[in-house]
């Protein structure tokens, strides 16, 4: 079992910077892929960034390539989302996400998100 527990999230203005946070916890969870997703009201969840164990492999949606960076702290089970140059539609609630393997078509666990505003 694997808890994971995000901060971070908050009201910024367009063009602004965040950082979220999620800490996991439970057995090997510093061996878990870990990823971002979002939800905005109304849509579906959708995936933001994806690094596996090691921290050595990214992926990113097309729409936060060059504006969002995913990086992890093993030693610290925590895992970032550097947020810049932020837009309106990034308002969203921010999942974070683990998983034992690397097929994000499934998920094995959840955060309990944190929600992004961002004001024009």
């Amino acid at each position: 079992q694997v808890q994971l527990v995000e901060s971070g999230g908050g009201l910024v203005q367009a063009g602004g910077s965040v950082r979220l946070s999620c800490a996991a916890s439970g057995r090997s969870s510093w061996s878990y892929a870990m990823g971002w997703f979002r939800q905005a009201p109304g849509k579906e969840r959708e995936f933001v960034a994806t690094i596996n164990w090691t921290g050595g492999s990214t992926s990113y949606a097309d729409f936060v390539k060059g504006r969002f960076t995913i990086s992890r702290d093993n030693a610290k089970n925590t895992v970032y989302l550097q947020m810049d140059s932020l837009k309106p539609e990034d308002t969203a609630v921010y999942y974070c996400a683990a998983n034992r393997n690397p097929d994000w078509r499934t998920v094995d666990y959840w955060g309990q998100g944190t929600q992004v505003t961002v004001s024009s």
